[in-house]
């Protein structure tokens, strides 16, 4: 899952180096934080987090066929 996530940011923003991806796992739930360069940012949220809850969509859709539950922090 985290391999997805980065894929899709190094996709979406101008700086692909500055893109990392971090899993938490947790009990229930396993959060993935994506960190972005400042000047990307914009670009992975989306106009009104559009891109961001397309990208938390796939990510649920993923985790339902991997039976787990993953969510997704955009961190600056």
């Amino acid at each position: 899952m985290r391999e997805l996530i980065e894929q899709i940011a190094k996709a979406l923003v101008d700086s692909p180096e500055e893109v990392s991806v971090t899993a938490v796992e947790g009990q229930q739930v396993t959060v993935l934080e994506l960190r972005v360069a400042p000047g990307d940012l914009g670009k992975v949220i989306g106009k009104q987090g559009r891109t961001a809850r397309s990208i938390r969509t796939i990510l649920g859709a993923a985790g339902m066929k991997l039976k787990k539950r993953f969510t997704l922090e955009i961190l600056e």
